[in-house]
């Protein structure tokens, strides 16, 4: 396993469709030893090839450790990782990854946690039931999906030692789950949930219009809402130098800082990662992101600079 920095040179080991328009890849070491572990709610980043660097969920057991499991929905609206996934990347072929990183784990000491998956987001989900199970707890699993042609990994739930704990929400079978019933009396609880932001969205206004607390909500989004370049121009301070650098209206703060020298670490560049979260000093930002809670975001002491801006003239930051 060719290993630099944080990043580990692997093979596709194999290659399926797990449901329309969802392709499955297998990474393993090409000489068999072991990868480093990870734990539910981990994703990887992957190097597509010929593309851009895209953040992956991983869907297999956390005791596993000769493989990485991932699943991609070709996305027709993507920047393009998807699709070049789909049709670049084929059994065999070596690919580059970044070692695994988790924004999403299982809370710990949680009595029953109530796990919701929409379409594509079943994969950390998927894992999160496999340690779960691997460690005798208790919990509950949602599968909402528009038809069953169209979710992903049925069949290996079904196979599961804890498909009991599974009910399925099929559009066209079953109708929409009915969140208002499901969420109502549950706040001692733990929920995840991830899929589509409208699924999310849906979810999670919903729990705390009934009183879920923030603490008790755990979520991970695929793909930012918001553009990461626009609005009016104002200027960053960084606190440690001094310095003052300009963010045009057509430029993020990461790319600013950047062409000026400062290096702030990112990686999906969508805001919901978390890579590059900053501290904020003073001013007030506009958050864009979809990693931090409202709660977080209302505290305006972080905010995240790939995509988010600022409400004010001056954002003053700890760099």
């Amino acid at each position: 396993m060719n290993m630099t920095d944080s990043t580990l040179m692997m093979r596709v080991a194999a290659r399926r469709d797990e449901a329309d328009g969802i392709a499955g890849f297998e990474f393993v070491d090409a000489d068999g030893r072991e990868l480093p572990p990870f734990e539910a709610g981990a994703h990887i980043d992957v190097y597509v090839p010929g593309g851009p660097v895209r953040q992956y969920s991983l869907c297999n057991a956390p005791h596993e450790r000769h493989r990485y499991q991932i699943a991609v929905l070709r996305d027709a609206d993507s920047r393009g990782g998807s699709q070049r996934m789909h049709d670049a990347v084929n059994e065999g072929d070596a690919i580059r990854i970044g070692v695994p990183r988790n924004h999403f784990p299982l809370a710990r000491h949680d009595a029953k946690p109530l796990l919701l998956a929409g379409g594509i987001g079943v994969t950390p989900i998927l894992c999160m039931a496999e340690q779960l199970a691997a460690k005798g707890a208790a919990f509950d699993m949602h599968y909402c999906a528009r038809s069953k042609s169209r979710a992903a990994f049925v069949e290996r739930i079904a196979a599961s030692s804890w498909a009991h704990n599974v009910q399925y929400h099929f559009d066209d079978e079953h109708g929409m789950l009915d969140l208002n019933a499901l969420l109502t009396g549950g706040t001692d609880r733990h929920l995840y949930v991830c899929g589509p932001q409208g699924f999310m969205n849906a979810v999670l206004d919903t729990a705390r219009s009934l009183g879920w607390s923030d603490a008790r909500l755990h979520y991970e989004y695929f793909a930012a809402a918001q553009p990461s370049g626009d609005g009016a121009s104002f200027d960053v301070r960084l606190a440690r130098s001094g310095r003052v650098v300009s963010i045009a209206a057509d430029c993020t703060v990461t790319q600013a800082l950047a062409a000026a020298g400062v290096d702030v670490p990112v990686s999906c560049e969508q805001g919901i990662c978390g890579t590059c979260i900053t501290r904020v000093l003073d001013g007030e930002p506009d958050h864009r992101d979809l990693y931090l809670s409202p709660e977080e975001q209302a505290r305006n002491d972080q905010f995240l600079p790939c995509c988010s801006r600022a409400k004010s003239r001056v954002l003053v930051l700890d760099l």
